[in-house]
């Protein structure tokens, strides 16, 4: 599915087509195709395996799933990928990531070490001979931790299958041409259900899968089928620098790659937006906490925002609220980094009387900020300087500097801000 959204951005068959033929191993052969699913038209990328590599159904694949089919087959990705993926800057990549259970090929399986040399003699160019090798140990190892023996004695067929190779090497090779200076992927939809794998009937998502998603967001939707496969998550855990919703940018091409499956109103296909960051805009998601209280000593409220603030709050505020039973209370409201949601809720919990934290994400627009210098008649005073696309829009004299310039020479603050202001506005005059 990676491969086919690739190809339906432009990615060119006939180099992808030579990539994997620098590999020198037997594959069959390739190809893309139009496709419905669920009345969105995508790309289907297949592998057609060489007949003489075909051998009788069964075993395991990358991943541990068991095959469904014996070779001469077209090889298709059965994915749901119905998640994001996003690239500022040079390219936005936003994905619809969903891996339903895959049609998986045999053919013969090698080991890690037989794989990197076979990239090692391919075209790819050397970060992406890097990052191919990376992919397979990291797939090795995943593997090798559910089964509780070391990477050299895993099973060959569980990480050398055909069709695993063509996937990652392809989707290297696809990357480099892409070349996305970021990469942010959506919360993944991994299904729900079960699965069946060579070693017996697990809840989805499949434990290779659950290890490869290990500190990424993710959760289950309707679908009752396997959204995210252990190659998917490979991939996408590899190339994304962030889980995110979709980010500020200009869409500039859209591409749609098929999965196998084709389900009613839910359609199977990865999604990639690619785009250029808008640096006009500067946004970005944070998590705001709420709660009430009613029932603590005021005086504890102070070094509380005190705590917050140290521990990396973006702001804190309370504002007063009427409570039940008609009890007056204070709204504490902080707004932080998502990824501070855990730790600061924490601190709400040991250091007020709350029993409950509200949390909700939103995305915020900012002014990019500076803080700039002016010579005024009392000595020089710190100005915020806020912009937007390069226009000053703001400009403020930071008032512990009024304040402390006000006493030394015994002047109002009032007074010392009016001078600040005049200073700064004669110096844009100047």
């Amino acid at each position: 599915m990676f491969l086919g959204a690739l190809l339906d951005l432009g990615l060119p068959l006939d180099g992808l087509r030579a990539a994997l033929g620098s590999l020198a191993i037997e594959y069959g052969s390739v190809s893309a195709d139009r496709v419905l699913r669920a009345g969105v038209s995508a790309t289907k990328f297949r592998l057609h395996e060489a007949p003489q590599t075909a051998v009788a159904a069964g075993g395991d694949r990358a991943g541990g799933h068991s095959n469904e089919r014996g070779g001469g087959h077209p090889h298709h990705h059965d994915g749901h990928q119905h998640g994001h993926s996003h690239v500022p800057d040079h390219g936005n990549t936003h994905d619809h990531d969903h891996d339903h259970g895959k049609a998986h090929h045999h053919g013969p399986h090698h080991s890690l070490k037989a794989i990197a040399g076979f990239i090692e003699r391919s075209a790819l160019a050397r970060e992406g001979k890097d990052r191919a090798i990376h992919l397979f140990r990291r797939l090795g190892e995943a593997e090798a931790a559910i089964h509780n023996m070391s990477i050299e004695e895993i099973h060959l067929h569980e990480v050398g299958a055909l069709d695993s190779i063509i996937d990652i090497v392809g989707v290297v090779y696809a990357m480099d041409w892409l070349g996305a200076d970021r990469v942010v992927a959506s919360p993944l939809n991994v299904g729900s259900g079960t699965v069946k794998c060579a070693h017996g009937t697990f809840p989805v998502p499949a434990p290779a899968t659950a290890r490869l998603l290990q500190g990424v967001p993710v959760y289950a939707g309707a679908v009752s089928a396997e959204l995210v496969t252990p190659t998917g998550a490979l991939i996408v855990t590899d190339y994304a620098d962030s889980f995110e919703r979709l980010p500020v940018m200009r869409v500039e091409s859209i591409g749609y790659g098929a999965g196998d499956r084709d389900f009613a109103g839910n359609p199977n296909v990865l999604r990639i937006l690619v785009g250029a960051a808008d640096d006009s805009v500067s946004a970005d998601r944070v998590v705001v906490l709420e709660s009430e209280i009613d029932d603590m000593n005021p005086q504890l409220f102070g070094p509380l925002m005190e705590r917050l603030h140290q521990a990396g709050a973006l702001d804190v505020f309370y504002a007063p609220v009427q409570m039940k039973k008609n009890r007056p209370g204070t709204l504490v409201t902080v707004i932080a980094r998502p990824d501070q949601r855990e730790s600061l809720s924490g601190l709400l919990f040991a250091e007020t009387t709350t029993i409950g934290v509200r949390y909700h994400e939103m995305q915020r627009d900012c002014l990019e900020r500076e803080v700039r210098s002016i010579a005024t008649p009392v000595g020089p005073i710190r100005f915020k300087v806020a912009r937007r696309a390069g226009r000053v829009l703001n400009a403020s004299p930071e008032f512990e500097d009024c304040a402390k310039a006000a006493a030394e020479h015994g002047l109002p603050i009032k007074d010392v801000q009016a001078m600040a202001t005049k200073a700064w506005l004669d110096a844009l005059s100047g």
